[in-house]
Parts: C-alpha cells; sequence; structure tokens
C-alpha cells in the first residue's frame, strides 16, 4: 500500500514537473519571438529593464516586450544618396555621404532596437577626417525590408553584402558598429570571408546566452533556465543554432586591425566579455574604456577622447595602406 502510494505520488509530481517545463517552454518561445521580431504597428519600446518599475519588469515576464520596427527619425544634415542593396535578408536601405578627394569609406552599422539615423553624429564626425560615409539599416530595421531581427547573426550577411559592394570601388573600407552591429561585423569577417581594412568596435556582448543571461540580471531575476530556453527558441524560430553564437569564437578567427571600445559602466556587456573577446582577436588590436559611460554612445560623455582615439586610429590605418 506504501509503495503504490510512493508510486502515485512520484507520478504526481512527474507530470506536475513536465507541466511546469511545458509551460516555461511555451513562454520563453514567445519571448523569444517577440524579442526577435518586429511588429509594424507604430508605437515605443518598452524601456530597458534598468528603467522599468517592479510592476512594469513583472508584466514584461508576462506578455514580453513591446517591439515596433525601428524607423529613422533623423536624417543628415550633409549631402547624401539614398542606396539599395541586396542583401540575402532582403533589401537594404543605405546613406552614402561622400567627400572631395576621400580617403576611404567608413561604413556604420548601428545595434538593436536601432536605425542609420542612430548614428549620424559619428558618420558626420568621419566626414570631418576626409572619409566617405555609408550607414545601412539591417533586415528588419529603420528603411530595410522584413522585420526580423536575430541580434547579430543574420545581420552578418547584411554587412558582408555593404563591404563587398564598397570594396568594389578599390579604396580603403573602415568598419564602425556598434553592440549587434559589431558582434555582426565580427561574424561576417570570421565566417563570410569579408575584410575591411580596420575596425572600430563598440561594446560587442559575449554571446547569445551571455546577452540573454544579462537582460534577466537587469531585471533582477534569475537567468537559468529561461535565458537558455530563450536562447534555444531565438534560434529554432529563426533558423540557426543560438547557443553557437559567440563573439569570442569569431574574434579568434578575426586578423582585421581592431580598436575595441567599452564603457565600464556598461550594465549589458561585461567587462569580463569584453577581455575575453579583446583577448581572442587575432589580428592587431588595441583597446579603450571609457570611465562611467554604460551602454550607449561614448561621445555623449567623452566627446573629446572619442573623437581623438577614433580619429587617430583611422588615420594609422589609412596611412598604412597608402605604404603599402
Amino acid at each position: 500500500m506504501r509503495t503504490h502510494h510512493i508510486f502515485r505520488h512520484g507520478r504526481r509530481t512527474l507530470v506536475l514537473a513536465a507541466v511546469v517545463f511545458a509551460g516555461l517552454n511555451v513562454v520563453a518561445a514567445f519571448h523569444a519571438w517577440r524579442f526577435t521580431h518586429f511588429t509594424v504597428a507604430a508605437g515605443t519600446h518598452t524601456d530597458n529593464p534598468e528603467q522599468l518599475t517592479p510592476l512594469q519588469k513583472l508584466g514584461v515576464l508576462l506578455t514580453g516586450i513591446k517591439n515596433p520596427k525601428p524607423v529613422n527619425q533623423q536624417y543628415p544634415s550633409f549631402p547624401f544618396a539614398t542606396l539599395h542593396l541586396a542583401s540575402p535578408n532582403g533589401r537594404l536601405e543605405c546613406w552614402y555621404g561622400p567627400v572631395a578627394q576621400p580617403r576611404g569609406t567608413v561604413a556604420l552599422f548601428h545595434g538593436y532596437t536601432s536605425s542609420k539615423g542612430k548614428l549620424l553624429t559619428e558618420a558626420a564626425h568621419f566626414r570631418s577626417l576626409g572619409y566617405n560615409v555609408l550607414l545601412t539599416d539591417f533586415a528588419g530595421n529603420g528603411g530595410s525590408t522584413g522585420n526580423v531581427c536575430t541580434v547579430g547573426h543574420h545581420e552578418a550577411a547584411d554587412v558582408a553584402t555593404v563591404l563587398r559592394w564598397l570594396q568594389r570601388r578599390n579604396s580603403p573600407v573602415f568598419v564602425y558598429a556598434n553592440s549587434m552591429g559589431a558582434v555582426a561585423t565580427l561574424r561576417a569577417e570570421a565566417e563570410l570571408g569579408v575584410q575591411p581594412t580596420a575596425n572600430v568596435l563598440e561594446c560587442p556582448y559575449g554571446s547569445m546566452l551571455e546577452t540573454a543571461q544579462s537582460r534577466f540580471r537587469s531585471m533582477r531575476v534569475p537567468s537559468f533556465p529561461m535565458a537558455n530556453l530563450l536562447v534555444f527558441w531565438g534560434g529554432v524560430e529563426n533558423n540557426f543554432w543560438a547557443f553557437d553564437l559567440d563573439t569570442k569564437h569569431y574574434a579568434a578567427h578575426v586578423t582585421t586591425p581592431t580598436l575595441l571600445l567599452w564603457g565600464n559602466a556598461d550594465p549589458r556587456v561585461t567587462r569580463t566579455e569584453t577581455e575575453a573577446i579583446f583577448t581572442a582577436l587575432a589580428g592587431p588590436k588595441q583597446r579603450q574604456d571609457f570611465a562611467g559611460s554604460g551602454h550607449e554612445p561614448y561621445w555623449w560623455k567623452h566627446p573629446h577622447q572619442w573623437r581623438t582615439v577614433t580619429g587617430e586610429f583611422l588615420r594609422m590605418h589609412y596611412q598604412a595602406t597608402t605604404h603599402k
């Protein structure tokens, strides 16, 4: 009789565990879809986790983030032409801002839930140094087609498309990319066979799993197992194995000279992640930290330092191309 009671109790426990596990997977799959698929309806994006109240955080955990497709709300004050390039992910919209007697071109790539219109200050800086600029909306963002965003994986094909288009013009090509754009750049160079003259990369995250875990840390809730399930379903829903999206692995195959930028108050990308990526980079490398800066443009708090370090890095590698 006692054995029968234990068996029944164990079976109920297993059934309950299976129901809970299934429920967690349903929630994770829903969140992953909302995280990687922008809505076409206009609206505001859910605030960063650090800005939410406890009640708002609970709402996000239950219903997912509000994730409207990013739009360009600012346009260049400098002369530019709108171009369209065909990527495997769809038609990309780009702004091309040429200068007289250019030293080369800087291709600029934005981060998650952003668009090329957020990089106009950076573009104007590079134009003032004598470089053409090409700003691109990743597929699913801004003026480009689609509504899917894989936080750096599929976007690598967009980076490769832009770099190949520029390199056919036989002049130095530099990359300036932040966060998701920096991850996409490293994957494009490591796995898709493109190599610009040099990279300036802001705050790339360590891996898809690490960036998912950081979201849960920011919400002050345990990351396991939901971060792992979120990564699993994000990959399944978008046809790739998201646990292999590892920036450190990409960096180990990148020989392009790279300047890595990081803010030491970044709540999303840790010092450990940044140091691991920098250590892994296989080519010439330089690192600059910005005191007190978070996951944000570094010219906000350190305009002179940011202009100086980026300008000197580009000048050095432009001169290297002219002395070959």
